[in-house]
């Protein structure tokens, strides 16, 4: 998965420095103007994706709202999650306020937002159920932290075949701090996804509602799943022969790849329950990916240190710095991140959250 995008830079005979410089600050892929028909074409299949799902969960919201909803006997939020609230303000306001005294620590305010907002999290659930990510595994909670900075690292690699966005306000980091710096705020990343996961679970009844839903069987065997492996290393091939025109499968690749690899090595597949109906997993993850993505986008608007995206076809309609339809990339990204960080925790804590909540 690594090798891949490299042997797609040989086939082209492009030179590989420029994609591995470090810290990346050129810019070396020519985007393609915006396209109406490619922004049609892309709306139109994630909404066909998305309608179906949101259709079902209105349904089913207005026939068992109670379920729905907090229960009643709230307990009181820990001290932490007040702390945590209270820390999450306090650090918004300085990332987007320009106070002259703050401006030392200024581009650092990505990190004490994401870890409040994680604390802030697991305190909402702790409160509702009495327990929650951090409190009942916390050597896996720890470990989620160093290995999120390895996964996000390996999208920044990804990133330097199609140079979908890039930074602004990191020039003056030395390649050792921006390593440092850079590493702590990916260590977020798996943390803030799975943490927010357990809360959709924890307010919808373990989404119950999707456990029982339409059931799709696609009868593979071992040969298919190794071809579609192949495949999938073949698209990271494609992203730096043709960036613009395969720049999506940065999101899917590593997906189709990593569960290839788990049903050729009998490991538990994150498709498998829908064979029996159950979506509760992937429709949990897969928002709870886009939740983290609306607030990812959100504290990054006026902050000093920011990604700002270059994304081709549809790089129109911003919400914050995204284009509207990329937004849909966090679907399959919040599946992504069950799949490297139930490395870090036990095959109870997954039987805990999906099994007992109905």
């Amino acid at each position: 998965m690594v090798i891949a995008p490299l042997v797609g830079v040989i086939i082209t005979g492009k030179k590989i420095g420029p994609y591995l410089e470090f810290p990346p600050r050129t810019i070396y892929v020519q985007h393609h103007p915006f396209s109406w028909p490619v922004f049609i074409s892309l709306a139109m299949f994630e909404l066909a994706s998305l309608v179906p799902v949101v259709r079902h969960l209105l349904n089913a919201f207005w026939k068992r709202c109670c379920r729905f909803c907090i229960p009643l006997k709230m307990r009181a939020l820990p001290w932490w999650g007040w702390l945590a609230a209270f820390s999450l303000v306090v650090s918004w306001i300085i990332a987007w306020n320009r106070f002259p005294c703050m401006a030392p620590v200024q581009v650092y305010t990505y990190i004490p937002i994401w870890f409040s907002f994680i604390f802030l999290v697991n305190g909402v659930t702790n409160a509702i159920k009495g327990s929650c990510l951090m409190t009942r595994f916390r050597t896996g909670f720890l470990l989620m932290f160093p290995l999120s900075a390895l996964f996000w690292w390996y999208f920044e690699y990804l990133n330097r075949f199609v140079q979908n966005w890039y930074y602004l306000g990191v020039d003056d980091f030395t390649p050792l701090g921006y390593v440092v710096t850079a590493s702590i705020s990916f260590s977020t990343v798996l943390p803030a996804v799975l943490s927010v996961h357990e809360l959709i679970l924890c307010l919808t009844g373990g989404a119950s509602i999707f456990k029982r839903w339409v059931p799709v069987r696609i009868p593979f065997r071992r040969g298919h799943i190794t071809a579609l492996l192949l495949l999938s290393l073949a698209c990271l091939s494609c992203i730096s022969i043709y960036p613009d025109q395969f720049f999506w499968l940065l999101w899917v690749s590593p997906m189709i790849a990593i569960t290839s690899l788990d049903y050729l090595y009998g490991r538990e597949v994150v498709f498998s329950p829908a064979a029996q109906g159950d979506w509760s997993r992937l429709i949990s993850l897969a928002f709870a990916g886009l939740i983290c993505g609306f607030f990812w986008e959100m504290w990054n608007y006026h902050s000093q240190a920011k990604w700002i995206y270059m994304i081709p076809y549809v790089g129109r309609f911003h919400i914050f710095e995204m284009p509207l339809l990329g937004y849909g990339g966090y679907l399959p990204f919040g599946v992504e991140c069950w799949l490297v960080g139930r490395l870090a925790l036990p095959n109870r804590y997954w039987e805990d959250i999906l099994g007992g909540e109905e």
